[in-house]
């Protein structure tokens, strides 16, 4: 028998949630599919758990109480796996059922235009939304095969703490993790083929290098791994030769080199639907998260900033889309962080970035160690922001300090809004607060532009 729905969501990850309750909310009979846990990554093996550790450990840091022990029970609270050892995933599907939405386990294929189908299921559907999310990069280094490896779910989901670990690649997920292994007294190595946090402002990375360091953690930047020999090290730890000559050496390797859509996109059978896929890691999509009539991606199988955040926004910017509003996804406002002790969170262009986009841009940068904030909290960091000087407008901000990931909003609306400088400058800004080190550089760029 044939199911007949509005929209049918392939993933039921964040984007994918997004998706299916946005449509529902709308009035839309939606279709769900999962072929793992209905949550996905950010709720079982991503955010969620990783900023539960990070909480953690910086309680344990300054002294407060809280072994390993509890940190990883607490995490398999937030995660529905206490005593289990898979998650519990059965919270989502009933606040899905509550309001409507059809949960279905299982993987999904395009069976033609408009049918996917999941088993012996047929289900037709209006629109589709490709949310198949993604999973880590294994690169290709002599003697990982042999050795093992962890991922952003193993790290996430640990319960027994390993002696040493290797971290290759020190995105925010490396990062933030690398700091939790080594404030819970893990050896902890970090190697990263550029700066610490390689897409951020330099001075955010340098923060983030600097803080690791005085946690313990051995980091290596400009260092890649040329190959692996597996339990050649002391007491049979992998040894991580560098191309540089040196090596380094984990019971554990850590993989955080990056992310790929291909397997779930590849398993699809997108050409069925009027897809153009090439096998490669990301579905193209068009400014209304079109890959073809009728089918939309979001979230992590499409080539954009991975973040929560931005696939939550993406998964309902496809549905307005399909249901006919007239809405364009805007990527040049998406806040950016890393929740370290301290954070970094940045939007928009870095200075260079801006030039080459041929805008007549300059910085304006003050010291957070310096200001009211930095003296009273006894926090060091940076806010820089970029300036439009034609437009008169900003064009990025990038903050390393306390509650980065929260001050860097206002720069988020200023850049979605347009907002004209000479506003900014008179806007009030709290003290003492990083944001109001912010205000403070959007008062002396009114100055200079005058």
């Amino acid at each position: 028998m044939t199911e007949r729905f509005d929209f049918v969501v392939i993933g039921a990850g964040v984007s994918g949630e997004a998706s299916a309750s946005y449509a529902r909310a709308r009035g839309a009979t939606v279709a769900l599919v999962e072929r793992d846990l209905f949550g996905g990554t950010c709720a079982f093996w991503g955010c969620m758990p990783s900023k539960t550790l990070l909480h953690a450990a910086a309680v344990r840091v300054c002294g407060g109480d809280y072994s390993w022990e509890k940190a990883s029970a607490r995490r398999d609270y937030m995660i529905v796996r206490e005593g289990r050892d898979y998650p519990d995933d059965s919270g989502h599907v009933r606040d899905y059922e509550a309001v409507g939405i059809v949960p279905i386990r299982g993987t999904a294929k395009i069976a033609g235009p408009g049918r996917v189908q999941v088993a012996d299921r047929v289900l037709e559907a209006r629109d589709i939304v490709v949310a198949v999310g993604s999973v880590a990069k294994v690169p290709k280094l002599e003697g990982l095969e042999e050795a093992g490896y962890w991922t952003n779910k193993e790290g996430t989901s640990l319960r027994t703490l390993p002696k040493s670990i290797v971290i290759l690649g020190a995105g925010p997920s490396g990062t933030e993790l690398a700091q939790v292994y080594a404030r819970f007294g893990v050896r902890t190595t970090l190697v990263s083929p550029r700066q610490v946090n390689p897409t951020d402002h330099p001075r955010s990375s340098a923060l983030l290098a600097k803080t690791l360091r005085a946690d313990g953690v051995d980091v290596r930047e400009n260092a890649r791994a040329r190959r692996i020999r597996p339990r050649a090290g002391t007491s049979g730890q992998h040894v991580v030769e560098l191309a540089d000559g040196s090596s380094v050496e984990g019971e554990v390797i850590e993989l955080n080199v990056g992310r790929t859509a291909a397997p779930a996109l590849s398993a699809l059978d997108l050409a069925k639907a009027g897809v153009s896929y090439d096998g490669g890691d990301w579905l193209t999509v068009d400014d209304r998260l079109r890959a073809a009539d009728g089918v939309y991606g979001v979230g992590d199988c499409i080539d954009r900033e991975m973040s929560t955040h931005l696939g939550h926004y993406e998964g309902e910017t496809a549905v307005k889309a399909a249901l006919g509003d007239d809405v364009r996804a805007d990527f040049n406002a998406v806040p950016r962080a890393v929740y370290t002790d301290p954070e970094t969170a940045a939007v928009g262009l870095l200075v260079d970035q801006a030039k080459q986009k041929g805008i007549d841009a300059y910085e304006e940068t003050a010291d957070v160690a310096t200001s009211a904030k930095g003296y009273v909290s006894e926090s060091e960091g940076h806010v820089s922001v970029v300036i439009d000087r034609k437009k008169k407008i900003v064009a990025g901000a990038f903050i390393g300090g306390p509650a980065a990931s929260e001050a860097i909003h206002e720069a988020v609306l200023a850049i979605k809004l347009r907002t004209p400088i000479s506003v900014l400058a008179q806007t009030i800004h709290a003290f003492p607060t990083v944001t109001r080190v912010m205000g403070g550089l959007f008062a002396k760029a009114d100055l200079a532009l005058r």
